[in-house]
């Protein structure tokens, strides 16, 4: 390998040490382990969380958007390429991040009210702007950082009489509650007292529940396919086992027919399989991702209050179990299905073999019949050979006689016969023993 260097770089390097170039593919690479930083919070902070689902041609509209909000505040927007894109605003701070089936939109107000969810960090965001949103609105959610414990009274107001789910996390450093509920103003509510955890701390533990809100969701959105895909491959698996008791029979069935309904069921399922595979994979994706994030909370139990990972893993496990259980269940079905295929194959097979031995049969007695027939033409045709024959023999009696070489007719013609007889009968043999040497 040849390694090029980068001597404009060595020229301002006092120790003259070589400088190597850095190919576009490396740069892309380490610039990817340093997009998506955490954000450095405070106590006092609120922000304001959404999540939408974004297709590749809805890519430009939503980037369009997110020019306009910059417009509107005269602050540089993001380049045509970004990936992300963060910038302060007047009164809050945005960071915009591109995933592969999503984007994040995530607003921080710094310094507001301690109170809960007495001030939100969209308040300086135009409604307009978010009627416009590009994309399918997957999670909202608005989070309150704050160094003030909050009376269980409080805690119901704020969510709306919800049931409030609480947790000890970081280590016993901090102290999370939510409902996992959308509220009144479609947002859910997540808030968090601490007064420990460094700015740095505070926000790799928001940026921790953010991302359990929007995978959760990502993740349950195979759930409404799967209930919905269950109808169909039940009556599937109802015809297959239809098929299988006609196999099974003994009343004749139509072959033909039951092959031709066994492969209209396997292109169902390989169709199905094909349009859920993507989802229900991204689906398991996601579910790793929220187990993941929660180990990372390092929960601990708070007193008469639900964990979250509770909350989580009674909840969302049976949905992605769901979708996991299907994909299962449609694989066994293919498998099913192939095996009923080769077994009737083979019944076919065999049905075709008979009939095949059958036709055999049937050729070989009508090849014994035409053997037969064609002995008994020879015979006939030898005595019609020799009956013509001794007409002829009569006209050469007939013309010596004329000529005074008179023989009796009587003695010629009996002696004839039986010599014309073997004699054309010893030629028919040569005839046809020829023929047969000729086509050997």
């Amino acid at each position: 390998m040849t390694i090029q260097l980068n001597k404009e770089a060595a020229v301002g390097n006092t120790k003259n040490t070589p400088r190597l170039w850095v190919s576009e593919t490396r740069q892309n690479l380490g610039q990817e382990l340093h997009n998506r930083p955490s954000v450095e919070i405070a106590t006092g902070t609120s922000i304001s969380h959404i999540a939408v689902r974004i297709n590749q041609d809805q890519r430009v509209q939503e980037l369009k958007q997110l020019c306009s909000l910059c417009a509107r505040y005269n602050v540089p927007p993001p380049e045509p390429d970004a990936c992300c894109y963060y910038q302060s605003f007047t009164g809050f701070e945005i960071r915009w991040e591109r995933h592969l089936e999503f984007s994040s939109y995530t607003f921080i107000r710094k310094g507001v009210s301690e109170a809960l969810f007495d001030s939100f960090a969209i308040e300086f965001v135009p409604q307009q702007w978010f009627d416009e949103l590009v994309g399918d609105l997957v999670s909202a959610v608005n989070v309150i950082l704050s160094a003030e414990p909050p009376s269980d009274e409080l805690l119901c107001q704020a969510f709306e009489n919800h049931q409030v789910l609480g947790s000890t996390v970081s280590s016993g450093r901090a102290n999370v509650f939510t409902s996992f509920r959308i509220h009144s103003d479609g947002f859910s509510r997540v808030y968090i007292q601490t007064s420990v955890l460094n700015t740095y701390q505070a926000g790799r533990l928001v940026q921790r529940l953010l991302e359990i809100e929007t995978y959760q969701m990502m993740a349950l959105l195979s759930l409404p396919i799967a209930k919905a895909l269950s109808a169909d491959v039940a009556q599937i698996e109802q015809r297959l086992v239809g098929i299988n008791q006609s196999m099974a029979s003994i009343n004749e069935a139509d072959d033909g027919e039951m092959l031709s309904t066994l492969s209209h069921l396997a292109s169902q399922t390989e169709q199905i399989l094909a349009d859920i595979s993507y989802r229900f994979s991204a689906t398991d994706a996601y579910y790793e991702l929220v187990c993941s994030r929660i180990s990372q909370l390092k929960e601990q139990e708070l007193s008469h209050k639900e964990r979250l990972s509770e909350f989580v893993t009674r909840r969302l496990s049976p949905g992605v179990k769901t979708c996991q259980a299907l994909t299962r269940r449609l694989d066994a079905l293919t498998s099913r299905i192939e095996r009923a295929s080769g077994l009737l194959r083979t019944r076919v097979d065999l049905s075709i073999e008979q009939q095949n031995q059958k036709l055999l049969a049937a050729i070989n007695r009508r090849g014994e019949v035409q053997l037969r027939l064609q002995q008994i033409v020879e015979g006939v045709s030898i005595v019609a050979i020799v009956y013509y024959s001794m007409s002829l023999l009569d006209y050469v009696l007939n013309a010596l006689a004329s000529v005074n070489l008179a023989l009796d007719k009587i003695l010629v013609k009996g002696v004839a016969v039986p010599t014309l007889l073997l004699f054309t009968w010893l030629l028919m043999r040569f005839l046809l023993r020829a023929i047969k040497k000729q086509f050997q």
